[in-house]
């Protein structure tokens, strides 16, 4: 893995996890590997890293951004549709209708503050994959969820990795 090396006494120290969640539950971490590699099946990989870098950004996960923004640059995703991401809804040019349709129902099952997803929202998203597709984004978009809570709760430490380390 690389390190983040700080260029500059003006940044501010880098904080130490809370917990080695990984390490103390091993069999959940690589239950979780399994899942995230089972529901990211036939899915494509734009789309992929697209819907967990912005379910990452809504659940302000940082490790999750840091490795999924390292895949997508590295799967060949542009810097600029990576960007714009977090403002979608006013850059809707840089996406196609089908990419907005899998955004939309990210944000859709990962904020659950009214406790459903929007009809309107998984219509859309089910005119633009078929069911077996829908289902497997459906299971990705709760699979980075997962990733994201742990992420949060035990403050892991972005910077670190390396696209083709151990994926999740």
């Amino acid at each position: 893995m690389t390190t983040h090396q700080h260029t500059s006494a003006a940044h501010a120290p880098e904080h130490p996890a809370r917990l080695a969640w990984a390490q103390l539950a091993p069999d959940v971490y690589k239950a979780m590997v399994r899942l995230d590699m089972a529901s990211c099946k036939g899915l494509d990989p734009t789309l992929r890293e697209l819907v967990k870098v912005r379910a990452s950004q809504l659940n302000r996960c940082a490790l999750c951004l840091d490795m999924h923004t390292k895949d997508a640059l590295a799967a060949g995703e542009s810097v600029e549709r990576i960007i714009q991401l977090d403002a979608w809804e006013e850059s809707r040019h840089f996406y196609t209708e089908r990419e907005l349709a899998a955004i939309e129902l990210t944000e859709a099952v990962t904020v659950l503050t009214d406790g459903f997803v929007p009809d309107e929202v998984y219509a859309n998203a089910a005119k633009h994959f078929e069911e077996a597709e829908l289902a497997q984004l459906i299971a990705a978009i709760t699979v980075i969820n997962a990733w994201n809570r742990f992420g949060v709760a035990t403050r892991q430490v972005p910077g670190h990795y390396t696209p083709g380390d151990i994926k999740h």
